[in-house]
Parts: structure tokens; C-alpha cells; sequence
């Protein structure tokens, strides 16, 4: 039973072969195929003396007793998103099940450890993300509009959870899971390039970004396209494309890795014979200083009214979803960073882009931090997701680390309670 970081990545090519096709993983949370990724995961705690529950928000808890019971808690995600990737969430969980393993072996640890599946990180079915870790944290404040949601075959998200026991009502409660936890480490494939550009196969994370997303719609006026000269046209694409081109500069004069994205426009009347009347964009703009971030949003907004005196047309904003940057613990940041230059010889920090469970956790108040290991082509949620089987060695080796000198520093009165 001692650590066999290969074991991981055997693991790994059993479970995608149990529940993904040829277009990738199928992990989809509030699934059949995610409920028997679950059940394959107990199997495998089975072996291990664990006691093992699913608490009132569907997240599926690994609880090692120790010495006491404040816990280091180790945590990822077993769902995918639909064609997904191999690694993408499941490798932070059988990371953490090796983990466990080696553990065991060494007899009782001198505080409690404990691994959890979080239920429905990537929100693929619903839209929602980081369901079971929001509810857990006690910052889901949007269960009416939880209530509303539906899937694309219409099921209401009510009536999916509890097709695998979940009551929507009850799911703040399982916020007690984290009334002894004194830190929270998460795994996890970078899902960029940033690693891999520098040749190196682990990093350690020091925050996520925060996001702002928002709809911005341009509105102007119809008219033939045939027939309206140039100079007269109240175009609503036209403010919409330029600020896609002004937000990409605004992001490169930022800098420190800030990032904008316009992930859609829509228009009306969306035909060959009109000029567009309405262009609604989706504006996803993300980083790790607040500050900067608050900038971004401020900068877009302006050039949004100057394109649209310009162009003769009208702007609004309204806020889809927004949450501020979180920044992890600076003595877990430390450990890590140790961690990956004794497996590695060499460590990188970096912040994330991608929203993580670990953020939920960290804003609840534990003490938390991230493991980042390379993704080859920066590829994520797609199929050609991938990494070098030794680096995924590398990552469990390193998570192990991790793990020893948490379980050290709470154990001597370090982390949260």
C-alpha cells in the first residue's frame, strides 16, 4: 500500500474506459454515468479503512480517522462536462485516494483526513458550477433561480437532484462537513499553457481569477441594406465589434495575465437584407488583482458609450454573474512550492483562470491551496485533453508531499481552528 503513483494513472484508463466514449468522458453530475463513476469510486474506498457518506448537497465524503478530529482536506471532482477530457476533476480524487492509501499504511494520522467528490463542479447539465461546494461553503445565495433551471430536454434541476437523493431545500446544510476543517488541497491539470511553455511539469497556484460577466447590448435601427447609405446606418454590430477589438486591448494593457473574452453576439434581424438593430454580446473579463479587474470592467464601459455616440446607436449593461478574485493561503503556497521543488527540482507559481471547488472552500474560510500539473497544447474540455503519464506521476507524488506537511502544520496548531 505504499504510494504507487502509477496505480493513479491506471486508475485513470479504467475509469474513462468505464464512462467515457469516443467522444470523450460522459461524467455529466445528475447522470446515471456519473452515479456509477460514484459507485466505481466507493468500490475502490472499500478497501481502505474510511467511513464514507454523501451529505445534503450530493458531495461524496472519504473521512480518515486521526488523532483529532480537525481535518486536512483533500478534494476534487469526478464529473466532466459532456466529450470531455480524461483527467479533467477525476485526477484530484484518485490523486487523493493514493493518498490515502499511503496513509493508511503509516497507521493513524495525527489529525483526521478526509477526500471529497464535489457534486457538479462543471454545471454542464444545468449551467450552474460548483453546485455541491457553493452549498458546502454557505455562498449559495440563488436557490430560487435554481429552482427554474432546466435542462435542454426541459427536467428541472429540483427533480434531477432527487433522482440521487438531493433536496434542493437541504443542501446549505451540508455546510457542517466543514466545521472541522483546518485546510484544503486540490489537484488539478492546469487546463493552459502556461507550464508547458516554460517546460515544466507542475506549479504551484496562487489564487483563482475573478470574473465578470456580463450581457452588453448595442441597439440602433433596421433599415434595407440595400438601400441605406453608409453614412446614415445606425448599425448595432458595429459597436459590438469594435469593443470585441477594444477589450482584447484592454486585457494586453493590463497585463499579469488578464484576459476578455466576447463569447457571443447575437443579432437582430439576423438577415442579409437588414442592417442589424440589436447585437447582444456575452463579455467575460477575468483577473487575480480586483483592482484591476474593477479597471477592465471601467474601460469597456467607456469605450462601449464612446463606440456608441459614434456610431449613432444606443448601449446597455446588465451583470450576468460576477465573484472577486481569491487569493490562497500564503503558508500553504509556501508548502506547495516546496512540495513541487522536492519531486520536481524546479516550481513555477501562477494564478488560475479557470474557477475551481478550491475557491468556494477558501471562501468559506479554510485555509486552501492549488497543484497545477502541465497540460500538453493547454487543451481542456475536449477529448485531446492530455498529459505525460510521468508528470501525472510527478503530481501525485507531489499532492502526497503536500499532504505530509499540511497534516504536520495543522497538527501544530496551523490552519483554520
Amino acid at each position: 500500500m505504499a504510494l504507487d503513483p502509477a496505480r493513479t494513472v491506471a486508475e485513470l484508463r479504467e475509469l474513462q474506459s468505464l464512462t467515457a466514449n469516443d467522444e470523450g468522458a460522459q461524467r455529466v453530475a445528475w447522470t446515471e454515468t456519473w452515479a456509477t463513476a460514484r459507485a466505481w469510486m466507493r468500490d475502490k474506498l472499500s478497501a481502505l479503512p474510511v467511513e464514507v457518506e454523501v451529505d445534503e448537497a450530493g458531495n461524496q465524503w472519504a473521512t480518515l480517522p486521526g488523532g483529532s478530529t480537525r481535518a486536512v482536506l483533500i478534494g476534487g471532482h469526478i464529473d466532466s462536462v459532456p466529450n470531455g477530457g480524461w483527467l479533467d476533476g477525476c485526477l484530484n480524487v484518485l490523486a487523493g485516494l493514493e493518498v490515502l492509501r499511503r496513509l493508511t499504511e503509516e497507521g493513524e494520522p495525527p489529525i483526521t483526513v478526509r477526500l471529497v467528490d464535489w457534486a457538479d463542479e462543471e454545471g454542464a447539465r444545468f449551467g450552474r458550477s460548483l453546485f455541491g461546494s457553493s452549498a458546502c461553503a454557505g455562498t449559495m445565495t440563488d436557490q430560487d433561480r435554481l429552482r427554474e433551471l432546466r435542462d435542454a430536454s426541459g427536467v428541472a434541476l429540483p427533480d434531477a437532484l432527487a433522482e440521487h437523493d438531493v433536496v434542493l431545500d437541504r443542501v446549505l446544510e451540508s455546510g457542517r462537513q466543514l466545521d472541522s476543517a483546518a485546510a484544503y488541497l486540490e489537484l488539478h491539470i492546469e487546463q493552459g499553457p502556461v507550464l508547458e511553455s516554460l517546460d515544466l511539469p507542475l506549479g504551484a497556484v496562487l489564487g483563482t481569477f475573478g470574473v465578470e460577466r456580463h450581457r452588453v447590448t448595442f441597439r440602433g435601427q433596421a433599415a434595407h441594406a440595400g438601400s441605406t447609405p453608409m453614412a446614415d446606418r445606425r448599425d448595432a454590430l458595429a459597436g459590438a465589434a469594435r469593443l470585441e477589438l477594444e477589450i482584447r486591448e484592454i486585457a494586453r494593457s493590463t497585463g499579469d495575465g488578464a484576459v476578455s473574452t466576447m463569447g457571443a453576439v447575437t443579432t437582430k434581424p439576423g438577415i442579409f437584407t437588414a442592417v442589424v438593430e440589436e447585437a447582444a454580446c456575452l463579455l467575460d473579463q477575468r483577473h487575480l488583482d480586483a483592482d484591476r479587474l474593477a479597471g477592465m470592467l471601467s474601460d469597456a464601459k467607456a469605450a462601449s458609450e464612446r463606440f456608441a455616440e459614434e456610431e449613432h446607436i444606443d448601449v446597455a449593461w446588465e451583470r450576468v454573474w460576477g465573484i472577486e478574485p481569491i487569493l490562497f493561503d500564503e503558508t500553504l503556497v509556501g508548502l506547495c512550492s516546496e512540495s513541487i521543488e522536492e519531486v520536481a527540482g524546479t516550481v513555477h507559481r501562477l494564478p488560475s483562470g479557470p474557477l475551481h471547488d478550491a475557491a468556494e472552500v477558501c471562501r468559506a474560510g479554510v485555509p486552501t491551496v492549488m497543484l497545477f500539473v502541465q497540460s500538453l497544447r493547454g487543451l481542456s474540455h475536449t477529448k485531446l485533453e492530455d498529459t505525460r503519464e510521468e508528470h501525472l506521476e510527478l503530481s501525485v507524488r507531489a499532492l502526497d508531499r503536500l499532504a505530509s506537511k499540511t497534516i504536520a502544520w495543522a497538527a501544530g496548531g496551523g490552519g483554520r481552528g
